[in-house]
């Protein structure tokens, strides 16, 4: 099948399109689906777990097997409650809520202020953010009626208990934030894995987030992954680190794909910093329709706040011993944090893309694509034999064999319905290129290769493919 193409247009995606071709397609499913879902938990299906798993693998081998400052840790969920004591996450880890006395919903003070008024009050106490909303007399969301209570803040952690009972066991939490384990094992880290400052520690995981407003698909969520680095610094050189993870930050996207011209990074005013952080920017992303400009990553400045805190609570010394200097001091700590769902979600918002093309016919559909960058697309490439017969089915497969061995690439194989249909299917779950063995294939031992995104052809040896589809994926 022959297509032709119209001129690409402008950005389609919608979050309401991705997501509905999420679930068609086997990215992302909402969770516990039979029963009618669980408000903002979401499953990632098998080409959603392996977009994820390629992000993961990529940020980890860009962070910490390229680097030679950087080693890795993986920190169970729950720890000492003492730990979040000496965070401020139990006293300060809250967000404002109202409710609506009417039907009982939910919402963020800041968010519904924002959102209705379009006025910003990050980092405004509950008590000026009543005196907004008293004023506004904002109807509930939901129900309609103007029931809503003031703003109280709302602890954000997730709480369990260690023991067999309730009452007599240790509370506990489910941890909000990968970092913290990075500050509790330093020491550890420091007296085994031979590094000197500066350095950094990266860890991937899950952390919980128990968010009053959930909502926009995986954008927020009440579970989700943190790909995140703690770099410390001698405190003099934290400026200079900083500027230069603001560049690797920058670096990061545009390897995955991402354009810049939906990218900005914007500077917390003093009243927006958190109670850790000395200078903190968000790389923000535009999101289609109304969400705008929202947080995609973070960047921070922690200084010595976490070591001192966790220093004084524990008493064990943190401090560090500089050779060179000769000296002992707390080192600063630059945070760079990757939201993994997040990336995942903006991969698929950049990828998406609607064309209407013509076959050889003059037949004119639309063409529903995702242009995956092939280093974070699930499948890498297709193999489709021209019709399901024994003669092209096991040159194929060997061809499917080979390019698993050389490459390790996850590639489909699909020998069923018309090519055109196939083509098209690929075309919709990211597939960059699809590889197609004819009866030509039986003489000349080469196949079609077919590109996802302006749909050209070439003719390339069998013996050729494997080296070529490792290069285009490396």
């Amino acid at each position: 099948m022959t297509d032709v193409k119209t001129p690409r247009p402008t950005r389609v995606a919608t979050m309401e399109k991705v997501a509905a071709l999420c679930k068609r397609r086997g990215y992302v499913y909402p969770g516990s689906d039979i029963y009618g879902g669980l408000a903002n938990t979401w499953d990632y299906g098998p080409l959603g777990i392996e977009l994820k798993r390629n992000v993961k693998d990529l940020w980890w081998r860009t962070f910490v097997h390229r680097r030679r400052d950087i080693v890795g840790l993986d920190a169970s969920i729950l720890m000492n409650p003492r730990v979040w004591e000496a965070s401020g996450h139990v006293a300060g880890f809250s967000d404002p809520m109202v409710d609506c006395r009417t039907c009982k919903s939910r919402f963020r003070a800041d968010h519904l202020i924002e959102e209705r008024l379009g006025t910003n009050v990050e980092g405004k106490s509950t008590a000026e953010m009543n005196a907004v909303l008293a004023e506004a007399n904002l109807p509930c969301q939901v129900c309609g009626n103007r029931t809503l209570t003031e703003a109280r803040q709302f602890n954000m952690m997730f709480q369990t208990t260690i023991g067999p009972v309730t009452e007599s066991g240790l509370k506990v939490y489910l941890r909000p934030e990968t970092a913290q384990a990075m500050f509790i094992q330093y020491k550890n880290i420091l007296a085994t894995a031979r590094v000197k400052v500066p350095f950094g520690i990266a860890q991937i995981g899950k952390v919980f987030r128990n968010e009053i407003t959930p909502g926009n698909f995986i954008f927020r969520l009440l579970e989700f992954e943190q790909m995140e680095i703690e770099f410390f610094v001698k405190p003099d050189e934290a400026a200079s680190a900083f500027e230069t993870w603001v560049a690797e930050m920058r670096a990061w996207l545009r390897l995955i794909g991402v354009e810049d011209e939906y990218v900005r990074v914007r500077e917390h005013g003093k009243e927006e910093l958190s109670h850790y952080s000395d200078r903190t920017v968000d790389f923000e992303y535009l999101f289609p329709g109304a969400m705008g400009w929202k947080e995609l990553y973070g960047l921070a400045n922690r200084t010595d706040f976490d070591l001192s805190h966790h220093q004084e609570t524990s008493g064990e010394d943190l401090t560090y011993f500089d050779q060179v200097e000769n000296r002992r001091y707390l080192p600063y700590v630059i945070e760079p944090t990757f939201g993994v769902d997040r990336t995942c979600l903006i991969l698929l918002l950049e990828a998406y893309d609607e064309e209407e093309v013509a076959d050889v016919n003059g037949k004119v559909e639309t063409r529903v694509v995702l242009r995956l960058h092939p280093r974070v697309a699930p499948y890498k490439a297709a193999i489709l034999p021209l019709m399901k017969k024994p003669e092209l089915t096991e040159v194929a497969w060997r061809l499917f064999d080979a390019i698993q061995e050389k490459t390790a690439a996850l590639i489909d194989y699909d020998e069923t319905g018309n090519i055109g249909r196939r083509y098209r299917r690929q075309d919709e779950i990211g597939t960059p290129f699809c590889l197609t063995v004819d009866y030509d294939s039986l003489d000349d031992m080469a196949v079609t290769i077919r590109d996802r995104d302006d749909m050209s052809q070439q003719r390339m040896t069998i013996a050729e493919v494997p080296e070529w589809i490792r290069q285009q994926i490396a």
